[in-house]
C-alpha cells in the first residue's frame, strides 16, 4: 500500500510581506504625527492686510522715522543717516509697522513717503507648514525694495525758511499713536533733524531767545502743538548746525528742551546722539 504524505501544515505567520506592511503603515502614522505636531506647535501667523501687510487686528509693532531736510544734510550726514535707515530696515521686527516721513512744510505736518509692515523674510519658517522662499520673495519686492526707496527719497533737499518740527511730531502721534489698535503695540519715533523749531508762533534760533522750556510754555505754540506721544519713545539723531565754525544753538540745553517737551508730551526720552558732519 502506498504511504500517505503527511499534511502540510498551513502557515499561520504574516511572512515578510505582512511585517513590511506593518512597518509601513506605522511609519506613515508616525510621520502624520509629526507633522501634525509641527503644525499644530508652529505658532500661529496673523492674517495680514493685503495693502499694508500688517495684521488686521493693527501692527505688534510701530517704529516712525522722521527726516528733517529743511536745510542741507552734509554729505558725511548722509551716508551715517541711509547706514541707521538701513539697519531699521533689516532689523525691523515681523509685523511692526515702519513710516518713513519727512517734513511737510507748506502743510506745517509730515508727510509718509512709506508705510507698511515687515510681513516676515522666511526666517524660522517650517519647510513642513510654510513656504520660507515665497515668503522671502515677498518681504524683498513689497517691504525691502520700497522701504528702501523711500529711505533714499527723505535725504533729498527740501530748503524752506519755516521748520514745523512740532507739528509734524503732533501730525506724526495722530496718524500713528493714538488708534485703539496702536495702543498696545511698541511705538517708537526717530527724529533726524538739527531740532531747531522755527515758526511764526515759536523760534529756537538765538535771535528769538532763550532755550528755556518757560519761554516756550508762554508762546503761542505751547497750546498750538500740544501733543500726546501716548508712551511712545522719541530717540533724536542730532545733526548739528554751525555758523562761522561755531554751532548755531548750545547743543546740551537744546537736547534738554526737548527732553522737557518730549516727556510734557507723554512721551519717553530714548537719549540724543549726534550725528557726524555739520
Amino acid at each position: 500500500m502506498a504511504r500517505r504524505r503527511p499534511r502540510q501544515r498551513k502557515d499561520s505567520g504574516l511572512g515578510w510581506a505582512g511585517l513590511g506592511g506593518i512597518l509601513l503603515l506605522l511609519l506613515a502614522i508616525a510621520s502624520g504625527g509629526a507633522l501634525a505636531y509641527f503644525y499644530f506647535s508652529a505658532p500661529a501667523r496673523p492674517v495680514l492686510d493685503a495693502q499694508t501687510l500688517c495684521p488686521v487686528n493693527g501692527p505688534q509693532g510701530i517704529t516712525v522715522v522722521l527726516v528733517d531736510t529743511s536745510d542741507d544734510l552734509p554729505e558725511t550726514t548722509q551716508r551715517e543717516i541711509l547706514g541707521q535707515l538701513d539697519d531699521m530696515i533689516t532689523t525691523l521686527p515681523p509685523f511692526y509697522r515702519l513710516d518713513i516721513r519727512v517734513l511737510d512744510i507748506a502743510g506745517v505736518r509730515s508727510r509718509s513717503l512709506f508705510s507698511k509692515c515687515n510681513p516676515g523674510d522666511g526666517a524660522g519658517l517650517s519647510e513642513w507648514t510654510d513656504n520660507p522662499r515665497i515668503a522671502r520673495l515677498r518681504w524683498i519686492e513689497d517691504f525691502r525694495k520700497p522701504a528702501a526707496l523711500a529711505m533714499k527719497s527723505s535725504i533729498a533737499a527740501a530748503k524752506a525758511n519755516n521748520s514745523p518740527i512740532m507739528a509734524a511730531i503732533q501730525d506724526i502721534a495722530i496718524d500713528q499713536f493714538s488708534s485703539a489698535a496702536s495702543q498696545d503695540a511698541r511705538k517708537t519715533l526717530y527724529v533726524i533733524s538739527d531740532m531747531i523749531e522755527h515758526t511764526r508762533d515759536y523760534s529756537q534760533y538765538p535771535r528769538a531767545g532763550d532755550l528755556s522750556f518757560q519761554r516756550y510754555r508762554q508762546s503761542p505754540a505751547y497750546l498750538k502743538f500740544r501733543t500726546d506721544l501716548h508712551g511712545a519713545t522719541v530717540i533724536i539723531r542730532y545733526v548739528t548746525r554751525q555758523v562761522n565754525g561755531q554751532p548755531l544753538v548750545d547743543g546740551t540745553k537744546h537736547v534738554e528742551f526737548w527732553k522737557a517737551w518730549i516727556e510734557d508730551s507723554r512721551g519717553i526720552f530714548g537719549g540724543a546722539k549726534r550725528l557726524q558732519g555739520a
